[in-house]
């Protein structure tokens, strides 16, 4: 088996490698990546997209249960469920064979199986317990992600408890649903399945649901989320659950009481581990910390020529995240200096009903850090595009510096606000003060008429409220 050279093999082919690849070809390197199931990874077969899909799905099942509020009737509404998963199996599927396209399109190879270190610049290919390659390179980068953790007691079996994989390809909708973990996975498989008519139990073993955002954000969502019908308890303690012919009974202690809840599904959202096992990493200088590889701001390890970037390197655990890490990672292997990758402009959202976006520091990350703040608010109500929409709750957050102006941090809960993220990115990425957004014109009528007003609160000049 003849051994084959790269400037720069990259291990895994998900959001975080494919992307490093292609950047990688334009600045003249020669790139190999090595992939064992499917090229777009997690984010792009099991998770971002075909979630997104399903979703969307939910999104117009609500719609048709509400028509009347917008003038219309209909009789009989319901939905297909196999057809709800298949359209989003198919939409994942195309876009996997886009990533192929583009790794042929820009000459790529792509070796079939699982990349192991082998010494210094060296790594062996295996597929069903066999070398199929030896590759050689200069760098060689690990992007070969995270997957979900397992609870003790609550091992995922396909039927009664299922991870982000088996929920999103039900058999059939179940009527009574827990899903244990209120991060973005875990409340995005519930807005689906409440939006589809199931019962949903949430269970936070925290103080407060999305535990990453802003307490207020967290707060305001709480109660949509509650509005529609959608139980959540935090704070909580589970028991040893109890499978029987029916379902799973667990007990669940919260706020000094006890209560037993039985469901016929449990799914477990309660974080990931970085996949970091047999990749050679034994008697190299790699360092793990909590299953996840230890890097730099250019994704360098302790160990010379060897890289990783996505989410085997930490949070956040986005998509997004990897694709830039990457970015900067090949970028500074090509000598082009780049900035080096941090974490405050990279925004995070939940695409629930309603939907969370944010960037920067919530405010007690903000005091935490010895700032003194001029934060503004606005919601929904006051805005007229989202009252014609028919979407009046949400809520702008925005955290300013008060001395400075920076804006240190932004926070929205509504209709699109993913969508919306972005305009506060962009300014925390050029470094803009509150005078710059105070001065910028938002197009009317639009929703992101609200993130204008909430600037301007903070300096209390806010007009529609």
């Amino acid at each position: 088996m003849a051994e084959q050279t790269f400037d720069v093999i990259i291990v895994g082919g998900g959001p975080g490698g494919y992307v490093t690849a292609i950047r990688g070809v334009q600045l003249g390197l020669k790139v190999a990546v090595v992939e064992s199931t499917h090229l777009g990874g997690i984010c792009l077969n099991w998770g971002c997209i075909p979630t997104k899909a399903l979703l969307r799905s939910s999104e117009i099942n609500h719609l048709l249960h509400n028509l009347g509020e917008f003038g219309f009737s209909a009789d009989n509404v319901g939905f297909d469920l196999q057809k709800v998963v298949k359209r989003s199996r198919g939409v994942a599927k195309q876009l996997s064979s886009g990533v192929a396209h583009l790794l042929k399109k820009n000459k790529v190879p792509v070796f079939d199986g699982r990349g192991k270190l082998a010494g210094p610049g060296r790594l062996l290919v295996e597929k069903d317990g066999k070398t199929t390659a030896t590759l050689n390179a200069k760098h060689i980068i690990l992007a070969t992600g995270a997957r979900a953790r397992v609870l003790p007691g609550f091992e995922i079996d396909g039927e009664r408890f299922w991870s982000y994989r088996e929920a999103m390809v039900p058999k059939a909708m179940p009527k009574r649903l827990l899903v244990i973990g209120s991060g973005a996975i875990g409340i995005e498989f519930a807005s689906f399945y409440r939006n589809m008519g199931a019962e949903v139990t949430v269970v936070e073993m925290l103080d407060r649901i999305l535990p990453v955002e802003d307490a207020e954000i967290s707060t305001f969502a709480r109660k949509a989320f509650e509005k529609q019908g959608m139980r959540i308890v935090t704070g909580a303690k589970l028991g040893t659950p109890e499978r029987h012919a029916d379902g799973v009974r667990i007990a669940v202690e919260a706020g000094g009481k006890s209560e037993t809840l039985d469901v016929d599904t449990v799914i477990v959202a309660a974080g990931i581990v970085g996949n970091v096992e047999d990749l050679g990493l034994d008697g190299t200088k790699v360092k793990v910390e909590r299953t996840h590889i230890v890097v730099d701001g250019f994704g360098r390890t302790g160990e010379a020529g060897v890289y990783a970037i996505g989410d085997v390197a930490g949070p956040p655990w986005l998509a997004h995240k990897a694709s830039h890490e990457g970015i900067v990672c090949i970028e500074a292997i090509a000598g082009k200096n780049p900035h080096p990758f941090e974490t405050g402009n990279i925004p995070g959202c939940t695409y629930a009903r309603p939907q969370v976006a944010s960037v920067g520091l919530t405010e007690a990350k903000a005091k935490e850090a010895g700032h003194e703040l001029k934060i503004g608010r606005f919601p929904f109500i006051g805005n007229g595009k989202a009252i014609a929409m028919g979407e009046p709750e949400g809520l702008i957050k925005t955290i300013f510096d008060a001395k400075t102006g920076e804006l240190l941090g932004a926070h929205m809960v509504g209709a699109e606000v993913t969508e919306m993220i972005q305009g506060f990115v962009i300014a925390r990425t050029l470094e803009t003060t509150e005078e710059e957004l105070m001065h910028t014109v938002f197009p009317h009528p639009t929703v992101s008429e609200a993130m204008h007003e909430s600037v301007l609160d903070a300096y209390g000049r806010v007009i529609h409220i």
